[in-house]
């Protein structure tokens, strides 16, 4: 796909996309071609990546050690209020990410 369309589609700006595609690149789902007939696609890496994948790759780890009422790091004990239900929700968040497919056979083609 056109890197022009690609940054139309997603809403974003020609110039700012290589930073968005870079670490999706560097995981080796995505390969980039330069040139007048370049642009983006999936490779065939990309079929088993989750969206915990992607967000793991572009973001970091969901479990970042930081507690969200202090916003800084979790002393773990004693824990704060609402410590138990954060975790267990968090566990939840990232098993259904887990289960999503980042992308599917028809994109990037």
């Amino acid at each position: 796909m056109a890197g022009s369309a690609l940054a139309n589609g997603i809403g974003t700006s020609v110039s700012f996309l290589p930073q968005i595609m870079a670490p999706l690149i560097q995981a080796g789902w995505v390969a980039s071609e330069r040139g007048p007939g370049g642009g983006y696609r999936l490779t065939d890496q990309a079929a088993g990546a989750s969206l915990l994948d992607v967000m793991e790759v572009t973001e970091g780890p969901p479990e970042n050690g930081r507690c969200v009422l202090a916003d800084g790091p979790c002393p773990g004990s004693p824990s704060c209020a609402i410590h138990d239900v954060w975790v267990e929700a968090r566990r939840v968040l990232t098993d259904g990410f887990a289960r999503i497919p980042a992308f599917s056979a028809d994109q990037g083609k």
